[in-house]
C-alpha cells in the first residue's frame, strides 16, 4: 500500500520561496498567477496494513516527523 503526504506552510505563515516564484512568473508575463505556495511531497510504502491502519500510521508519522505542526499542515492520501 502506498501513501502520499503533502506538506504545506499554513496560510498564516509567510512563504518567501513561493513569493519569489510568484514574482518571477509575473515578471515572465504570467499576470494571471495570483499566488504561489511551496511545499513538500512524500511517498510512504506500507506493508500488511489495512487502509485505515495505514492512514493512522502515516498521519502519526506526518505529525511527528514529516511536518512541523507549528507552521505546516499536511494531507494524506492512501492508494490501495
Amino acid at each position: 500500500m502506498k501513501a502520499r503526504v503533502y506538506v504545506t506552510l499554513k496560510k498564516s505563515v509567510f512563504d518567501p520561496q513561493g513569493k519569489t516564484i510568484h514574482d518571477a512568473l509575473v515578471g515572465m508575463g504570467y499576470a494571471g498567477v495570483q499566488d504561489v505556495r511551496q511545499g513538500k511531497f512524500f511517498e510512504v510504502e506500507l506493508q500488511g496494513a489495512t487502509p485505515e491502519a495505514a492512514r493512522a500510521t502515516v498521519e502519526e508519522i506526518s505529525r511527528k516527523v514529516l511536518a512541523n505542526p507549528v507552521i505546516e499542515s499536511f494531507r494524506v492520501e492512501i492508494e490501495a
